[in-house]
């Protein structure tokens, strides 16, 4: 197994955002939304997830975002490692993602220590 753990070190401290429109997830401390490029994931071809984040009042950026995806069901993650770059303050695009099973996929964001997952369906 390849783990697909990418990471980009935040900069700032705590400040309102606006999140873009795409599947929100939030945890304690922050908020982040992401949408992946095409919207529908097909098995065997590469894809590109942009992602937002924000810290809730009151709280700061954590120092490290990492992105993985791992199939549940079958104890794995991906055969490819994506790439993460900053775009903007607080805004990312990782591309060279490719799902290479039909199934249940899971996206783990881990914004310092506090992780956050949306499943998938690939078929």
């Amino acid at each position: 197994m390849i783990a697909a753990a990418v990471g980009v070190a935040f900069a700032g401290s705590a400040q309102a955002c606006e999140l873009p429109a795409g599947t929100r997830l939030e945890s304690q401390r922050y908020a982040l939304s992401y949408r992946t490029i095409p919207p529908r994931i097909a098995v065997g071809e590469q894809f590109v997830v942009e992602l937002a984040a924000c810290a809730k009042t009151g709280s700061a950026l954590p120092g490290r975002l990492t992105l993985d995806a791992q199939m549940p069901e079958h104890r794995h993650g991906m055969n490819y490692r994506p790439n993460l770059k900053t775009t903007a303050s607080g805004r990312y695009r990782s591309e060279g993602w490719l799902f290479h099973m039909p199934g249940r996929w899971e996206f783990i964001f881990d914004l310092g220590g506090e992780r956050l997952t949306h499943s998938v369906r690939v078929e």
